[in-house]
Order: structure tokens, then C-alpha cells, then sequence
């Protein structure tokens, strides 16, 4: 099943570095901290929170059964072609956490196909289809 690298977060982190560390971890990119968009802080900072509730800058992927919540970050990077063809299937996560990951390098006009069984894969892409449609990014 494809989906976008992810983890949970221990007390002593940011969300970004956690976000760094699982991209690091489930992918073998390196992405500093400081280079990741926060997309759901980014597409709500308009929206009014007049309810009272203290709700997190992130997706809440099942409100009314879970109060887990998912902020969504974005690095973008041109690669040369030959690099993204090398992480293409390569094996990857941590073996003694028993994460046994295989690389897969999907285009952005067909990651709604390919991450359809994955919800923070298709908020990820509405937030980033949305937030390009709005010129925020």
C-alpha cells in the first residue's frame, strides 16, 4: 500500500523534526527541519476558530471517533532523473522496528490513484493542490 512516510511523535520533539526524522528514516532523503512547509498550519491560518475548541494546525483523520491529528509538511527539491530512479524500489525503514519499506516514485498527477487507500496522502495532495490553486505555494 503506498503511502507518504509518517510516525509518531515522542515528547521531546517538534512535529517538523519528527516529520525530518521518519523522511530520513523511511526514505533516506535528508530534509532539514527548517526546509518543510507545514501545509495544514499554511491552509488554516484564515479560518476563524470562533467554536472555542482548541484545535490543532492539523488534519484530524476520524473527529468524531479519535482525537488524532496529522499536521502535513511539504519539501520540494528538484532531483536529476538518474537520482529518482535509484530510490525507485529501493528497500528502506528501520529493519529492527520491523518497517520493511520499498520505494516507490509516484507522478503527482497520478498520486490521487496511487494513494487512494491512504487518507493523510489525500489531504496532503488537496492541501497541496489547494494551496498552489490559492498561489501560497
Amino acid at each position: 500500500m503506498l503511502e507518504l512516510p509518517a510516525g509518531m511523535l515522542d515528547d521531546s520533539g517538534t512535529f517538523s523534526g519528527g516529520a525530518a526524522k521518519e523522511i530520513k528514516e523511511e526514505t533516506a532523503l535528508e530534509v532539514p527541519e527548517s526546509q518543510l512547509i507545514d501545509l495544514t498550519k499554511l491552509a488554516l491560518e484564515d479560518v476563524d476558530q470562533k467554536s472555542g475548541e482548541q484545535l490543532q494546525n492539523a488534519t484530524y483523520s476520524s473527529p468524531g471517533g479519535s482525537d488524532e491529528f496529522l499536521p502535513l509538511f511539504l519539501h520540494q527539491r528538484r532531483m536529476p532523473r538518474s537520482q529518482l530512479q535509484e530510490l525507485q524500489g529501493k528497500l528502506t525503514g528501520l529493519r529492527d522496528d520491523g518497517e520493511k519499506i520499498t520505494l516507490k516514485i509516484v507522478p503527482l498527477n497520478e498520486l490521487w490513484r496511487e494513494g487512494a487507500r491512504d487518507a493523510k496522502t489525500l489531504s496532503a495532495l488537496a492541501l497541496y493542490q489547494g494551496l498552489k490553486l490559492k498561489g501560497k505555494l
